[in-house]
């Protein structure tokens, strides 16, 4: 006889199916942005995490796409692995996809920080002093090219 599920494998189930892997993939990446670098406030903390979801959920499935594209036996051997231990081979697909997925929400977190600490030592500037301040940024990093 089959024991019942239990609550948390239910519930861990359930927010799969709901949420799907790029919104799994994109809090993750937003947990791993948390340990690095974390918000000054919550809206900022919003920003960030909102934007590592967003883009876990549209450049993840296509790097996955350009990935398996660009090298099929990789998958191929994940759902080889993923039968090795008896799981279903889509387990094996999700190997090489989720982690990709998480990384794809890593930069976002980054540029979102970027920006507000630009932004926040510029504070006292205004828009005239900021873009004379951009310019410079990007004429010395054309020079260090």
């Amino acid at each position: 006889m089959a024991e019942p599920m239990s609550t948390s494998a239910a519930a861990g189930g359930a927010l799969i199916k709901i949420f799907g892997l790029p919104v799994l993939a994109g809090s993750l990446a937003a947990a791993l942005g948390f340990i690095f670098l974390w918000p000054k406030t919550k809206g900022e903390a919003f920003a960030r995490f909102a934007s590592s979801i967003v883009s876990s959920a549209t450049a993840g499935p296509l790097l996955v796409v350009w990935l398996r594209s660009y090298s099929p036996g990789l998958f191929e051997s994940a759902k080889d692995v993923a039968t090795m231990y008896g799981a279903d081979q889509a387990v094996g697909f999700l190997f090489i996809a989720a982690p990709i997925m998480v990384a794809a929400g890593l930069p976002a977190w980054w540029l979102i920080g970027g920006f507000v600490k630009w932004f926040e030592n510029r504070r006292s500037k205004d828009i005239g002093e900021m873009l004379d301040d951009a310019t410079a940024s990007i004429k010395k990093a054309k020079e260090a090219l």
